[in-house]
């Protein structure tokens, strides 16, 4: 069992207070929030019991995920398929309907063998955690990237369930912020994991200077996603084709609400410049991060003045061509889910949405997985491992403005000598960065003996031997 010394400190025995008074009082509304978003999407509040502890299964299972949404549970895949992989159980908990969905696309396999249960994650309230527990009996526990919920920590103590943070970073500005006296609680609930799997040297610090003593280094597990091979084999046969011809392809990925006009203008620019220049036009492939945004995206494309053409009009749900891009063609608008591999391999660069708002970038393994040059916004703190160590080996380009990204990208495109070396150079860091699920499942049993859990570190150390 883990040592109660130093936790929880005064400041969050304080905190809880008002914290679980907010539960109290909030519980309506947020009832209220999933019946809204249920309107849109059933999965919200088609199982609506797990939430408050109800199960139509049980399982005893030796590793709890908690995965939050789509990004989460696909970071989490390469050690969930390792236990899996070992003849473990696994208990899956995610928040949104995309986790939901992803888990059991990823897992249908072992989810009908009776091996992983897929549920939404407990509401806030000790009395849920106390039947999730109850229900699945797992020993480990593992919350994905950093999701600090404080009655999660407390009941998995009380239940002598080993909780650790897994791929975990602290962004910088959340550091800052949490390591001062008035929101310092937040920062003081660390102590209370078991331990703390981080991605880098500097993520580790900031784990240590809240009280995490428990602390190794892993890396980040989305280096290790597998790709799809029929998102390649698209590609590769679009290209033997030669659709495409000898046009220079950018592909925008995860642009997101508030950035358009931004990457608007630099298409402009380039186009512009090309013109003038005699280059061939690049075809842009602009993918909207969320789908609810493809006709917005078609309608502004198009009052600027591009010929635009759809995915889901030229190829079929296979993606098998229907129709040639035309060669006139400015834009492919990426009108569909689960294809960035797709997108992303056609493509020449890339850039990533999300760095020229507050909210950060969003993820640039992706692109460097196939390397591609990447490009993102001058706001990286999202992604901050490993946004710093690819700016350092020169795979990532930061840019601060529509016409920096215009010069940048047009001189990558049409100007650049050595495409095959900087290409090297992004598959060579991508290689120095994999096995982040092997690290984390290697330091595991020697953490929950450190953490006063011998049984369960001895038990794991016999599985994965």
């Amino acid at each position: 069992m883990p040592s109660e010394k130093n936790f929880p400190s005064l400041r969050l025995r304080c905190a809880m207070l008002p914290y679980k008074l907010f539960w109290l009082l909030g519980l309506p509304f947020a009832l209220i929030y999933l019946f809204l978003r249920g309107r849109k999407d059933r999965l919200y509040t088609q199982f609506l019991g797990e939430r408050f502890g109800f199960y139509r299964q049980n399982l005893n299972a030796d590793l709890w995920v908690h995965a939050v949404s789509l990004g989460e549970l696909r970071s989490a895949a390469p050690i969930i398929q390792a236990f899996l992989d070992r003849g473990q159980r696994v208990v899956v908990s995610n928040f949104t309907p995309a986790g939901r969905r992803e888990t059991m696309r990823m897992f249908e396999g072992a989810i009908t063998a009776g091996d992983l249960a897929v549920v939404y994650a407990p509401a806030e309230y000790h009395w849920c955690y106390a039947r999730f527990f109850r229900a699945f009996k797992p020993n480990l526990g593992l919350v994905m990237e950093v999701e600090l919920w404080p009655q999660m920590v407390f009941s998995a103590r009380r239940a002598g369930v080993a909780l650790f943070l897994c791929n975990s970073q602290y962004p910088e500005h959340s550091f800052k912020r949490d390591s001062g006296r008035i929101l310092g609680a937040r920062g003081d609930l660390i102590a209370g994991y078991a331990g703390v799997l981080a991605k880098s040297e500097i993520q580790e610090a900031r784990f240590r200077a809240f009280g995490a003593s428990n602390v190794e280094i892993m890396g980040e597990t989305r280096f290790d996603q597998p790709i799809a091979p029929h998102l390649l084999d698209a590609s590769a046969a679009l290209t033997r084709l030669g659709v495409l011809g000898a046009r220079p392809v950018v592909t925008l990925a995860s642009v997101v609400v508030g950035e358009d006009a931004i990457y608007l203008q630099a298409i402009e620019q380039i186009q512009a410049r090309a013109r003038k220049a005699g280059n061939p036009l690049p075809l842009f492939i602009y993918v909207p991060r969320a789908p609810e945004r493809f006709e917005e995206c078609y309608e502004l494309l198009i009052e600027q003045g591009q010929r635009v053409e759809r995915r889901c009009d030229l190829f079929d749900e296979n993606l098998n061509m229907i129709t040639p891009v035309q060669s006139q063609t400015d834009v492919l608008l990426g009108d569909s889910l689960g294809e960035m591999y797709f997108y992303l391999d056609l493509c020449h660069a890339a850039i990533v949405g999300g760095g020229f708002l507050d909210s950060g970038a969003h993820n640039i393994i992706e692109p460097l997985a196939l390397a591609k040059p990447v490009f993102v916004g001058p706001v990286t703190w999202s992604i901050e491992y490993p946004a710093q160590e690819a700016l350092q080996a020169g795979v990532l380009a930061q840019v601060a403005s529509a016409d920096e990204l215009a010069e940048r990208l047009y001189e990558r495109l049409y100007e650049l000598k050595d495409r095959d070396h900087m290409s090297a150079k992004a598959a060579a860091f991508f290689q120095a960065h994999e096995g982040g699920g092997a690290k984390a499942v290697a330091h595991l049993p020697d953490m929950l003996v450190r953490a006063g859990y011998q049984r369960h570190g001895a038990k794991m150390k016999d599985v994965f031997k």
